[in-house]
Formats: C-alpha cells, structure tokens, sequence
C-alpha cells in the first residue's frame, strides 16, 4: 500500500484544517528506488544511464477515479484509490541500472519533495537498451 510522506501530510493538514494553500504541482514525477524511502523521504533512488523521473500531468486524463480503473470522471469511489490512466515509460536504459524496489512521487523532475510512495510487488531490472514502465492502471495510490 501507498504511503503519504511526512511531508505530503503536512501540507494536507495545513490545506483543509489551516486554510493553507495546497501547492499541487499541475506535473507530478515519478521515479524509482532502489533502496526504500520511508515517511520522511531519504532512500536511493536509481540514478545514471539514461535514468529519469516520468512526467504526469495532474489531471483526470492521467489518473483515474476512485470508482474505477480508467476513469476519467470526478472521483466518486470509496476506496481512496487511483491509478494511471496511461503508461508511464522511463526512458531506455544506456547501461545496467540499479534493481528498483520501490515508486515514489515527486512535485519536481529532479530534487523537490517526495509526496508519496510505495514497494513495487515484483523489483525490476534494466540493461542497457531495456526500457521500464508501468502498464495502465498498473501504478496505484490509495489515500486511507
């Protein structure tokens, strides 16, 4: 399961109890760990050979109700679950690339604040010329 950073529930508090500005970026990045973050961010996020966060745009188009996998509709679910709506391909890789382990979610391409993350179900590996990416509906978040 997903987990909000320290950092991500810090600025959700502040939104809808403290009348403070959300500060969404309209572009989120997701990159890959090689090492788990955890709630106060830190981890090893892959890096070299052609590695680079994925850009998504924050929008209904790019993820999913919470009612269901593939929507593109205002959230009306119960599970406080999204997922992508297309894929999400890093780019191919110029050499061997550390095993990812876990996803995380970034308001900037590089640098920035982690907002949330999770392990990945199976770790993955690149080679040189290999490409990574999650299928659609294949990256999900849940807010719990």
């Amino acid at each position: 399961m997903s987990q909000l950073t320290d950092y991500a529930e810090n600025k959700v508090t502040d939104a809808l109890w403290r009348g403070q500005a959300l500060g969404a970026p309209a572009t989120w990045y997701v990159g890959l760990f090689s090492a788990a973050p955890s709630d106060t961010g830190g981890g090893t996020e892959l890096s070299g050979n052609s590695y680079a966060r994925v850009a998504v745009t924050a929008s209904t188009a790019a993820w999913a109700g919470t009612q269901s996998a593939g929507s593109t509709t205002a959230s009306s679910g119960t599970s406080g679950t999204t997922s992508n709506n297309a894929a999400i391909t890093f780019p191919t890789a110029s050499g061997a690339w550390s095993a990812a382990t876990h996803w995380g979610i970034f308001d900037a391409s590089s640098a920035g604040n982690l907002w949330i993350w999770a392990a990945l179900t199976t770790a993955k590996t690149a080679g040189s010329g290999d490409t990574l990416s999650f299928a659609n509906g294949q990256l999900t978040l849940t807010v719990a």
